[in-house]
């Protein structure tokens, strides 16, 4: 098992650092460059290049059945999923066969609605202690779960 980490803009690689360490699990953090690599030998460090979605072609290229993925970006968690991984968003969702097609489906309609009114303006709410709480106890559930293969 191997926990990537979609690491550009990612809230809580420290959170899922003690996971994988609790665990003795391999985590690769993959970005394109400006994170500061871990000094924890569990922890690879993959720099992509600097195109769009490379670190999304990477996690998805390099995720199969037993990993965990850690990823905020919905397109990439829905081939994920479909590559048998399971997917936990940084504020604690988990995504799966079940309810990623209802996510991939809500972003493009929300992204619609955005391109429709130049005008509006805010987003999401803020990332809270709450979400960091969360996502630790679902990762934590997640990786315990995919060691057993359940």
């Amino acid at each position: 098992m191997t926990i990537y980490i979609d690491a550009d803009a990612c809230p809580v690689k420290g959170e899922a650092e003690t996971v994988a360490t609790r665990h003795k699990v391999r985590m690769v953090v993959v970005s394109n460059g400006g994170i500061r690599p871990s000094r924890n030998p569990l922890v690879e460090s993959v720099f992509v290049s600097s195109g769009p979605d490379e670190a999304d072609k990477y996690i998805a290229e390099a995720c199969g059945p037993g990993d965990v993925v850690v990823t905020g970006d919905i397109p990439l968690a829905a081939k994920c999923v479909g590559k048998g991984a399971r997917v936990v968003k940084h504020n604690g969702e988990e995504l799966t066969a079940a309810n990623v097609g209802m996510a991939l489906a809500t972003r493009d309609l929300m992204q619609d609605l955005r391109a429709a009114d130049p005008f509006r303006q805010g987003g999401g709410k803020m990332f809270s202690r709450a979400d960091r709480s969360q996502f630790l106890d679902v990762l934590d559930r997640v990786v315990r779960a995919a060691g057993r293969g359940a």
